[in-house]
């Protein structure tokens, strides 16, 4: 006897069989019933059960809306940045109530890592935001989480840096698999509920439309009709595409060079003979000098300093530059005033520091004048120095400190100046010195500045002894962090202004400016990039090489001084200053 074929099952009969299966699942089980296969449980278990499955299901809906409506940007993480209607998540209900069983479950588990992934980019932009103020490069950042693993360490120690990375890693692979499986989840409750779903889907689709032909929105610039997941894959999307075409613009950028063949003895003629110092001020931003918390106190420095120098017989201009960074990656400030270029990713750094580019060092170099640096944060080999030209540099393995730490800072910034004195510009018989500097007591996160003492007892800085304490925790208390910056850079320019009191003279040339704006933490939100910079000298000669700039007298710059791109310093420094 011969059987009949059985016929294919069309997708009609897989929803039907996995409909079947997924209401009897827990979920649909009413109270009181028995469990497949077995008597009842004493006790109501399965109430308990249902219980918790719908507050499984209810956790699966917030994490999948978190990861469709968190916005990429630190100052809009507010409650009401998350009362937003999700585009994506309505075409995804309608996709999941059109699509075969089999197909469905492919299409809820990729899709929901997908989005798991996107929230871990979230997250990731939403930390450089805070810091960087920018969102992560998905080509260019990956080399700066090295640095970040280093300030856990610098603040907490090793055993905080390793527990950061592990826990960082956990969290986003498990946000990876938890979004998956919510997605997972709640494409069966959808099915389940089919009708309700549909009117779902429709309703918040038309609320949608509606409030994007509106504009509405609750937070500003957060529109109630949401689509940032897709945006936000698309915006990295074509990041990736600039990022990977960056390295060819840089190097169209670094083949033009007016400097390059320029020589020695053209160079710098107007600053021959002079010792320069310059001091890359950590964190010292437009914010200290002109938002309302900072600039009384600031200002009231800045002033008083100016008057404390016209005593001393010294002049000053000071000007703004616009930094290609913020928050943080001072090096990348450096690079960019000193070359000319505009370094503001790792990857244009290792392009330039691998180069044979002419750099304000290489050219007081060529000048014949003694180039030095002196780097305290620096504490294990720097290769890229060589790049740079020194003759010297100094750094925390040979600056000679015996002091206390002060929080992130190896040392005060008192100590590297009195060192710079000590060892170079108080030699005799010597070339004409070229110093640059890093001053970093000024640097995040601010939880313990040094107090001044006294130029001739700073000696190996074992007169800071018990100042370095700070507080008990890596990070100053939240009430406090933005005084403790303030008085931070408030130290830092009494240091610069103290010093060239105490071993300014004739010949002393000192250009001091900040390298970035600290975090919105400290700026709030919304800061600009730039940073003041100010030239220093007795020597009025020196003093008119700038006059055509239109700087501000004295050590505080104007609102209406002109900003330049920190690219365009070196030079219209060699030029104002060159034969």
């Amino acid at each position: 006897m011969s059987r009949a074929r059985p016929r294919d099952r069309t997708w009609e009969d897989e929803l039907t069989v996995d409909s079947r299966l997924e209401r009897s699942t827990d979920e649909d089980v009413p109270a009181g019933a028995p469990e497949a296969g077995g008597a009842p449980e004493a006790g109501g278990r399965p109430r308990w059960r249902r219980v918790a499955a719908r507050a499984v299901t209810g956790a699966a809906f917030l994490l999948v809306l978190v990861a469709l409506v968190t916005p990429a940007e630190f100052a809009r993480l507010t409650p009401g940045a998350f009362a937003r209607v999700p585009i994506e998540g309505v075409v995804g209900v309608a996709l999941i109530l059109v699509l075969p069983a089999r197909a469905r479950r492919y299409a809820a588990g990729a899709g929901g890592a997908v989005l798991g992934l996107l929230l871990v980019l979230k997250v990731l932009d939403i930390g450089f935001d805070a810091v960087l103020v920018r969102p992560f490069d998905l080509v260019l950042d990956w080399p700066l989480l090295g640095p970040g693993v280093e300030f856990v360490k610098e603040s907490s120690g090793q055993a905080g840096a390793v527990a950061a990375v592990v826990l960082a890693v956990a969290l986003a692979v498990g946000v990876v698999v938890l979004t998956a499986l919510s997605t997972l989840r709640l494409s069966r409750v959808a099915v389940r509920h089919r009708r309700p779903a549909s009117w779902t889907a429709v309703v918040l689709g038309t609320v949608w439309i509606a409030c994007a032909a509106l504009g509405a929105q609750l937070v500003h610039g957060l529109p109630v009709a949401s689509r940032s997941a897709a945006v936000l894959a698309y915006d990295h999307a074509r990041q990736v595409r600039t990022s990977l075409n960056d390295r060819k613009e840089f190097a169209k950028a670094a083949a033009v060079d007016g400097f390059r063949d320029t020589p020695p003895d053209r160079l710098l003629t107007g600053l021959r003979g002079k010792d320069v110092v310059l001091a890359f001020v950590e964190s010292y931003g437009r914010s200290a000098v002109e938002s309302p918390q900072y600039a009384p106190q600031v200002g009231a420095v800045l002033d008083q300093g100016s008057r404390r120098l016209r005593e001393a017989g010294f002049s000053a201009r000071s000007g703004w530059l616009t930094s290609s960074t913020a928050g943080g990656g001072s090096w990348l400030a450096h690079a960019t005033l000193l070359s000319g270029l505009w370094v503001n990713n790792q990857q244009r750094y290792r392009a330039l520091v691998n180069s044979d580019r002419l750099t304000l060092n290489g050219a007081f170099h060529r000048a014949d004048s003694r180039t030095v640096a002196l780097m305290p944060a620096i504490t294990r080999a720097w290769p890229e120095a060589s790049f740079y030209g020194y003759d010297k540099v100094y750094d925390d393995r040979n600056l000679g400190y015996r002091g206390p730490r002060f929080s992130f800072a190896t040392m005060p910034d008192q100590y590297t100046l009195s060192t710079l004195q000590r060892t170079e510009l108080a030699k005799k018989d010597r070339a004409p010195v070229m110093a640059e500097t890093a001053l970093v007591s000024s640097h995040a996160p601010w939880a313990s500045i040094p107090r001044p003492v006294p130029w001739d007892r700073v000696g190996d800085g074992s007169v800071f002894n018990g100042m370095g304490k700070g507080y008990d925790a890596p990070w100053p208390p939240a009430g406090r962090i933005r005084d403790e910056y303030r008085k931070s850079i408030e130290y830092t320019l009494n240091t610069l202004v103290s010093f060239l009191e105490t071993y300014g003279d004739d010949d002393t040339v000192l250009v001091f400016l900040g390298d970035h704006q600290p975090a919105p933490l400290i700026t709030g939100p919304g800061a600009s990039r730039d940073v003041p910079i100010t030239i220093v000298a007795k020597d009025r000669a020196v003093m008119d090489r700038i006059s055509g700039w239109g700087w501000q007298d004295g050590l505080r710059p104007g609102r209406g001084t002109p900003v330049w791109p920190m690219s365009a310093f070196r030079d219209r420094f060699l030029t104002a200053f060159g034969g």
